[in-house]
């Protein structure tokens, strides 16, 4: 293009279609776009399922290594009940020569815990948890008054735990105020005005 000569009407036709590419360009650019957005989504889509099945993965596995641990436990339980037993049937043995009737009772209560023990090495910790809600429903009222009962002592054992900093076997000489035992006194929180 020649800048000393006129504009022609061919020359105008010519920008006519360089004007409607630009279009066609931006449609390639948004197919393009189109297609890229469609490949993320699936590419996140993708790793969405491997982050989903990675953690139910994990989540099973920390299932199995649990209840293998806990297993391990109920049969360290259960020989700890044996040893128990064992150790109250020969209380009860040396029990038998100074207090017979007492012997009995001990020996039936090691009987006991026994069968317990022997009852425990055979089961998992499903079969305990079964065991415990088929108890329950079956005993809804002693499950509730055990608990009840097991709340109100621990409640007990918690209130009654001593404080960090004070001092019990204080005494009243020694400074410390108690109230209504008749000490005269200024003391923080006593009003002694007129």
């Amino acid at each position: 293009m020649n800048p000393n000569q006129p504009p022609s009407s061919s020359n105008s036709s010519t920008l006519a279609p360089s004007t409607s590419r630009p279009n066609a360009g931006s449609q390639d650019v948004r197919a393009k776009a189109g297609e890229a957005v469609a490949k993320l989504a699936e590419v996140a889509q993708q790793a969405g399922s491997q982050a989903k099945e990675t953690a139910s993965s994990l989540a099973s596995d920390a299932n199995k290594k649990t209840k293998g641990y806990l297993n391990q436990q109920v049969s360290a339980g259960a020989d700890l009940a044996g040893h128990v037993a064992e150790s109250v049937k020969s209380a009860a043995e040396s029990l038998n020569q100074n207090a017979p009737q007492l012997a009995e009772l001990v020996r039936g209560a090691a009987d006991k815990v026994e069968a317990f023990s022997q009852n425990m090495r055979g089961q998992s910790v499903d079969d305990l948890a079964r065991t415990a809600s088929d108890f329950t429903r079956r005993q809804p009222a002693l499950v509730f008054g055990l608990a009840s009962l097991t709340g109100f002592f621990l409640f007990r054992v918690l209130k009654a735990k001593p404080t960090a900093g004070v001092s019990h076997d204080a005494k009243p000489s020694e400074g410390v105020s108690h109230y209504g035992a008749g000490q005269s006194g200024t003391s923080a929180g006593q009003y002694h005005g007129s």
